[in-house]
């Protein structure tokens, strides 16, 4: 069994390697682990991290790395950005 702080890092990993993670790959991976403890249902039905697991990835990339809501993923800071951790694309 792993904890959220093991998911994020491997998270990280997967950012690093890839440059973008896709929020459906890490759900599709804690499915597959069977880590259901850190997946819950959003308001339209669909998977989505815990909040308790995306605040330990926060934590770890919250100076370089963003989200990109429309297409639910996350990648590097970029000098364009606005502050905060949303991005635009």
């Amino acid at each position: 069994m792993m904890d959220a702080t093991e998911i994020s890092l491997w998270m990280k990993i997967q950012l690093d390697k890839d440059g973008c993670l896709y929020q459906e790959d890490v759900v599709n991976y804690l499915v597959k682990k069977g880590e259901n403890a850190f997946l819950r249902d959003n308001s339209d039905g669909n998977l989505v991290l815990e909040r308790k697991l995306l605040n330990e990835f926060r934590k770890l990339t919250e100076v370089d790395v963003v989200w990109v809501k429309p297409d639910k993923y996350w990648r590097f800071r970029v000098p364009e950005d606005e502050p905060g951790r949303d991005a635009r694309g």
